[in-house]
């Protein structure tokens, strides 16, 4: 395969994962896994580190499924809440004129759409 080839393979792969529920929370894990295993734990130590069971680690790593409470123990385990700060997080503002529109109006309090 050729760089070309493998840069597109990379960039689709990324777009599919930025816009897929499933694919988001399976990098997750892979992820978790591979910061898991850099800090040269167990799934059991890092279990008990945690505070999260044994057998809700192996199915996040194997199946992609957790809880966000347990998802959040884990990131305390392995010293990555940090990105979980920025979560939806309030806008930046790059201009003065957007602070000032952006005071002009009121915070919703409730969302009107239903679709």
């Amino acid at each position: 395969m050729n760089n070309n080839n493998l840069i597109n393979n990379i960039l689709v792969s990324n777009l599919i994962e930025d816009f897929n529920p499933q694919a988001l929370a399976e990098g997750i894990a892979k992820r978790v896994r591979a910061r898991r295993l850099e800090l040269n734990l167990t799934q059991q130590a890092l279990a008990k580190r945690s505070g999260v069971s044994l057998g809700s680690l192996q199915r996040f790593e194997n199946q992609a499924e957790i809880s966000i409470k347990s998802l959040l123990k884990l990131a305390v385990a392995l010293n990555a809440t940090a990105e979980f700060k920025q979560l939806f997080s309030v806008v930046n503002y790059q201009h003065i004129d957007e602070v000032i529109d952006s005071q002009r109006h009121k915070t919703r309090q409730r969302g009107r759409k239903n679709d």
